[in-house]
């Protein structure tokens, strides 16, 4: 297994369905702050359904459509980031995240995403970088920003989340602008 350093004790690992019992804890300690934009918590209810939805990543991961980590920090798994479309052939992926209430502020998405995105157009090919988020979902809003993402458009109340239409802003950012955006850090 590898781990990649996210600085400040904190680490990005793969995260698999053995895992199950300590991302079941995860999701239990933030399910309400996750949930308030994510569907992950509503996935993840009980043990069986939370090792199920690691092992529908270990078979994208398996059929490169994919991909799951964690964000671990001193120790402690507080938040993902993933791959959540993956589509070598097209040159196109979506990248996403979650985090727990208590590691929020500190920067670890926006550097976990680097990563993974940094490995998606270097070592995979990829040309389009896709970033899907609710309207009303400003930090993940900014994580975009920060990682210099532009903002491609809304599709005004495409999504029925918990009984309320909202709108889901795209945001990408293409390889050319990935690349020069990193040679300016």
């Amino acid at each position: 297994m590898f781990a990649i350093s996210l600085g400040d004790g904190a680490e990005l690992r793969p995260l698999e369905p053995w895992q199950a019992e300590e991302f079941l804890a995860h999701i239990d300690r933030g399910r309400e702050y996750i949930g308030r934009h994510v569907g992950l918590p509503d996935v993840a209810a009980d043990l069986g359904s939370a090792r199920g939805w690691l092992q529908s990543y270990a078979d994208k991961a398996a059929t490169d459509t994919g991909r799951l980590y964690g964000i671990w920090l001193d120790g402690l798994l507080v938040g993902g980031v993933l791959f959540r479309v993956f589509d070598a052939g097209n040159g196109s992926c979506e990248a996403g995240c979650w985090l727990e209430p208590a590691a929020a502020g500190r920067g670890l998405v926006t550097r976990a995403v680097r990563v993974i995105i940094d490995w998606a157009i270097e070592e995979r090919g990829m040309h389009r970088v896709e970033w899907l988020v609710s309207s009303e979902n400003t930090p993940s809003i900014n994580v975009a920003k920060r990682l210099g993402m532009s903002r491609d458009g809304v599709q005004r109340e495409n999504h029925l989340y918990r009984g309320v239409r909202q709108n889901t802003e795209i945001w990408s950012v293409l390889a050319p602008e990935w690349r020069a955006a990193r040679g300016t850090r």
